[in-house]
């Protein structure tokens, strides 16, 4: 819920969605010099299972500490953060890394990928932390690499595959666990225009199945894709808008 906006109110008291993610009075305190510097000042949020929300934002707004804190990546200096109504901002390092892997998907704009295992084991790795046998991880890996185009590859290393395709693979691997939210940071960073929208009609896909994305792009257009755009600034949410408006975020 961002700050100081009655509609937002009015809209989610009348939405009967659950709540998978809800921020109050979040803050990230950095100490730099014998000085305090506020990354975030108070956010207050909630995002509702189903929902495609985009982070947006100038360089040092706060977006990318904001995505760490909701990706269980980093821990607010103040405040809350329930995860599907479980507490999780004062979680050990282990239990944060625990609830990742179970509860997260992640995306990231360089793909994250191991060169010298195929498509299909590197969808396969999250897999092997969270103790599935091999069978199941490989037939698991090979499903989700079908569902986003790219069964045919399965036995390719990463350098034999373009740009769009290795994003493709990092997508089947943020979903082989069957998370309850994907997070994507700057997931068409560094693809063309063709790779793009062939990115995002996966991502559209994706939430019109249900899942909760959160993404974080600072191309407006990008945003303009998600049902919900969240604009950051100065460590608060400043905007709170729906699908198809292009923000100025400069």
């Amino acid at each position: 819920m961002a700050e100081n906006d009655s509609s937002l109110e009015n809209r989610l008291k009348t939405d009967t969605r659950h709540v998978t993610i809800a921020l109050r009075g979040i803050k990230k305190i950095y100490h730099i010099g014998g000085e305090d510097l506020a990354a975030l000042a108070g956010i207050n949020l909630d995002i509702h299972q189903g929902e495609f929300a985009a982070l947006m934002g100038p360089s040092g707004s706060g977006k990318s500490t904001l995505m760490n804190i909701l990706g269980c990546l980093d821990r607010p200096t103040e405040g809350s953060y329930k995860l599907d109504g479980f507490e999780v901002s004062g979680l050990s390092d282990d239990e944060l890394a625990a609830t990742r892997n179970k509860r997260i998907g992640f995306v990231f704009q360089n793909f994250n990928l191991l060169a010298r295992l195929t498509a299909r084991e590197n969808v396969a790795l999250p897999l092997v932390y969270a103790g599935v046998k091999k069978s199941e991880r490989l037939e698991r890996a090979q499903y989700y690499l079908e569902s986003v185009g790219l069964g045919d590859r399965a036995d390719h290393l990463s350098n034999e595959l373009s740009g769009g395709q290795r994003q493709r693979v990092a997508i089947a691997r943020a979903l082989v666990n069957d998370p309850h939210i994907i997070m994507a940071d700057e997931p068409t960073g560094n693809l063309d225009t063709k790779s793009t929208k062939e990115i995002m009609e996966i991502f559209e896909a994706m939430h019109e199945k249900g899942r909760t994305i959160i993404l974080v792009t600072h191309e407006p257009e990008i945003a303009a894709c998600a049902s919900r755009q969240l604009l950051v600034r100065d460590g608060r949410i400043t905007r709170d808008e729906g699908k198809g408006v292009v923000m100025d975020v400069v």
